[in-house]
């Protein structure tokens, strides 16, 4: 009996083996999943939880896989419910999801060999999308130092702000160094019992993790090209140009319709003064792009309100960065291409560089998978709970763009919800093309071309 279940535990292993070595996109896949599998079981300990007892699976699943996959969502709240060993093991959860499980991996590989085998740097290069082989180690480099770096800075901001306001140094540095990391990888997990309403008062805590979201939200790439080129934009590539371009003029709309719309709301901006509605409206547009983190709770804005939020959750941040979403680049090729057409023009074009044809059909190909994930997530979850539209939508939309804001519907949910969401949350983090890829059990080239028919369109 037990050769008989070791020989099947065996198989099992050869198994997942044999799928991830198939292709470095699948070993991604299991990587991440690995990840959630490891963490689901630390937080399954008694000792994770504040009352002594194990969790329900579904809410230890839950909550690892927002942590891993840097998401926020909760069905459980992080203060109460989590011992201090187990909101570590949700910090640690973070850090590794942040940094990415293929970095990771690559610097273990790294650390035993003293160089990156051609197959390590080929599985780098599927986790963060460098744009070659040589660039994978300056890559990884900027990863890790840009993280720490970041993460000490701000937390080191913090921690006078949190040490007066927990009245405890170990509390205060324990929730400094908490909300630095939570920050900058867009977690958008907080460890105040009501939010981050205790704090949000302090300009220097508002500020610094408005900062933190931001530059974790811009993606390592770009980090990498401001490092070394600083602000002489002539010596910018073209994605660090439009991821730049695109998340400003984001955010600033953002900033400008959240205003709008909210200002005589007296649920959320209406009793407040000119300036504080400039600020929050600021940070409601930041946060809604993946940061997670709110002053103002997204069911009591209005419904265009949350429209908007539900649109700006959906495209994120910026390609290989800390924030989900299908990215800002996905949707700066597409408008791209859509002012090209209206033009005549043959060509999509930005900055003097010509776009290859199969960036524009990357790009139509990432926001159509996004866009039937959501659906069909939106509708399970209207089937399973009976709730309308508009929740359902924004919380699968927050779960896929690995957003983390919510209108409370994580918390009300069955288990058979929560694993629903955690899968969108997985989904999101591992990345569309690298999921599909995956799954996709070979490719196959076409060695000839078929006849050209134009379909009449619109």
């Amino acid at each position: 009996m037990v050769s008989r279940s070791a020989g099947v535990l065996s198989s099992g292993a050869q198994a997942i083996r044999a799928f991830s070595y198939s292709s470095p996109a699948r070993s991604a896949l299991v990587a991440f999943g690995s990840a959630i599998a490891l963490f689901t079981a630390l937080l399954m300990m008694p000792w994770a939880t504040s009352s002594g007892a194990s969790p329900q699976l579904h809410d230890a699943v839950f909550t690892a896989t927002s942590a891993v996959s840097v998401t926020g969502l909760t069905s459980v709240d992080t203060a109460a419910h989590w011992s201090t060993a187990g909101q570590v093991v949700i910090l640690a959860a973070i850090q590794v999801g942040g940094l990415g499980i293929v970095t990771i991996s690559s610097l273990l590989a790294l650390s035993v060999t003293r160089q990156f085998g051609v197959r390590t740097r080929l599985l780098a290069q599927t986790g963060t999308s460098a744009g070659g082989l040589g660039e994978v180690r300056s890559l990884i480099k900027t990863i890790v130092i840009s993280s720490a770096v970041v993460e000490l800075v701000i937390a080191l901001i913090l921690a006078p702000r949190l040490i007066a306001q927990q009245g405890s140094v170990g509390d205060g540095i324990w929730h400094a160094v908490f909300y630095a990391v939570s920050a900058f990888n867009n977690a958008g997990f907080v460890l105040h019992p009501d939010g981050l309403a205790a704090v949000a008062h302090d300009p220097v805590v508002f500020w610094a993790l408005i900062c933190a979201v931001f530059l974790g939200s811009l993606g390592f790439p770009v980090l990498l090209v401001l490092w070394k080129h600083q602000w002489h934009l002539g010596r910018w590539n073209l994605h660090t140009r439009l991821t730049v371009e695109f998340s400003v003029l984001l955010m600033l709309a953002g900033a400008l319709g959240f205003a709008v719309l909210e200002w005589s709301n007296v649920a959320t901006l209406g009793g407040e003064s000119v300036a504080d509605k400039l600020q929050n409206s600021l940070f409601a547009s930041v946060m809604m792009r993946s940061g997670g983190f709110a002053i103002i709770e997204p069911s009591d804005t209005r419904s265009s309100t949350m429209f908007i939020t539900d649109a700006l959750m959906f495209v994120g941040g910026g390609s290989v960065s800390t924030a989900g979403g299908v990215k800002v680049t996905t949707l700066a090729v597409i408008f791209l291409a859509f002012l090209a057409e209206a033009r005549g023009q043959e060509d999509t074009t930005a900055h003097g560089r010509a776009l290859p044809t199969s960036s524009v059909r990357i790009a139509v190909s990432v926001a159509g998978m996004g866009l039937t994930l959501v659906s069909a997530s939106t509708l399970a979850l209207m089937i399973l709970t009976g709730e309308d539209l508009e929740r359902t939508l924004f919380e699968s939309i927050s779960a896929f763009a690995t957003c983390g804001l919510s209108t409370g519907l994580s918390a009300e949910l069955e288990p058979s919800g929560v694993y629903l969401l955690s899968g969108m949350m997985f989904a999101g983090r591992v990345g569309i093309i690298t999921f599909a890829t995956a799954l996709t059990m070979r490719a196959q080239r076409t060695r000839f071309r078929l006849p050209t028919e134009r379909p009449i369109i619109g």
